[in-house]
């Protein structure tokens, strides 16, 4: 067989990226094939972080190649690099920002922040670059889980502020701006005032995903957010529970009528398996997030246990994904992670800086 491009180009069609499901020459990732006599070198350029992806995917590649008749040396670089994809009509990317993920619930209590937290120490960890900003000003708990919460930004001019750094993650929240025990006794429009300026007036340095840990429920600040904010896409936490699902479903079809789209559901206490008997049970129910992604046909991106672990780890500074990263539950986030990711990607690119400004002037 004449070793070609083309033959190669044939041989990666046939390969499907495991996390997608679609094969690497009609998503494009392929780049710079050079075959001289029987070697053959390429790039491929994913568009979602997958640090621990690198290699197994290099390494199906190389085996599909391997199988060509007088093949020989084959030379594969596998990186990723995130772009900015498209937001709501009419509302501009944030300087420093390229993608916003708002993590939302219907209501309190189902480990929104909990799981904020993981998903973006979950997608750093991937090797992007993460920023989170705790949006629940009456109840911010990020300082605490990130274990900074006696710290304070800077700001270098007076005006911005510079994001405090936990676990390679930028960090913005009320809670460092006011002592711990010192209540937010605000009304709606202060409380959206804050926020804005919390996300506006933070220097938020190169990031590939800003994470939004939201307060719960679909209220003012909520519809500002997402009216106002450029949010790429919203995660849905809920629990297995009737009541929880009612209120994700609310928080769901907030981000619809906003044209914010829904990346997936997450569904935390999903199971409780006792630590001394090993006993598993369905304590608040049992299939309701899967069931409400059937319904609205939107992704299922995972399900996590009842877990001390996760509530203890939380509590004391340093979450699953970096207390325990090659765990069992630290695997479910990185996959939730990934699937978030892969989402993102999948949505068009935005290419508002592609067009020049235009400037009518009167001559």
């Amino acid at each position: 067989m004449s070793l070609d491009q083309q033959t190669v180009t044939d041989v990666l069609k046939q390969v499907i990226d495991p996390n997608t499901g679609k094969d690497f020459v009609s998503a494009r990732s392929v780049r710079n094939v050079v075959v001289k006599g029987a070697d053959v070198a390429f790039e491929l350029e994913l568009g979602y972080p997958a640090k621990s992806q690198h290699e197994p995917i290099r390494a199906l590649l190389a085996d599909a190649l391997a199988a060509v008749p007088g093949i020989g040396r084959v030379d594969i670089k596998v990186s990723s690099k995130v772009v900015a994809h498209s937001v709501q009509h009419g509302v501009k990317l944030l300087p420093g920002v390229r993608n916003i993920i708002a993590v939302a619930s219907g209501k309190g209590g189902v480990g929104k922040s909990t799981t904020s937290v993981n998903l973006a120490l979950a997608l750093s960890a991937e090797g992007a670059r993460v920023g989170i900003l705790d949006a629940d000003i009456y109840g911010p708990s990020q300082p605490q889980m990130l274990g900074i919460g006696g710290q304070r930004p800077k700001s270098e001019d007076g005006k911005t502020m510079i994001p405090l750094e936990a676990y390679g993650l930028q960090a913005m929240s009320i809670g460092f701006l006011i002592e711990q025990d010192t209540p937010m006794v605000w009304r709606g429009p202060m409380a959206t005032q804050a926020l804005n300026q919390m996300l506006k007036d933070t220097v938020w340095d190169d990031l590939d995903y800003l994470i939004i840990d939201m307060p719960p429920g679909t209220g003012d600040i909520q519809l500002t957010l997402s009216q106002s904010v450029p949010v790429t896409g919203a995660v849905i936490v809920t629990t297995p529970q009737d009541i929880a699902l009612l209120d994700a479903r609310k928080g769901l079809k907030m981000f619809e009528k906003v044209g914010v789209p829904i990346l997936g559901v997450v569904e935390n206490m999903s199971i409780h398996i006792c630590s001394k008997c090993g006993h598993e049970e369905h304590i608040f129910g049992q299939g309701g997030g899967e069931k409400m992604c059937t319904d609205f046909n939107i992704p299922f991106l995972g399900a996590l246990p009842l877990d001390i672990q996760i509530r203890s780890e939380a509590d004391s500074g340093a979450p699953t994904v970096v207390s325990d990263p090659d765990g069992r539950i630290a695997a479910i986030y990185k996959q939730i992670a990934r699937k978030v990711a892969v989402r993102i990607a999948e949505k068009s690119k935005d290419m508002t800086h592609k067009f020049p400004s235009i400037v009518i002037k009167s001559s």
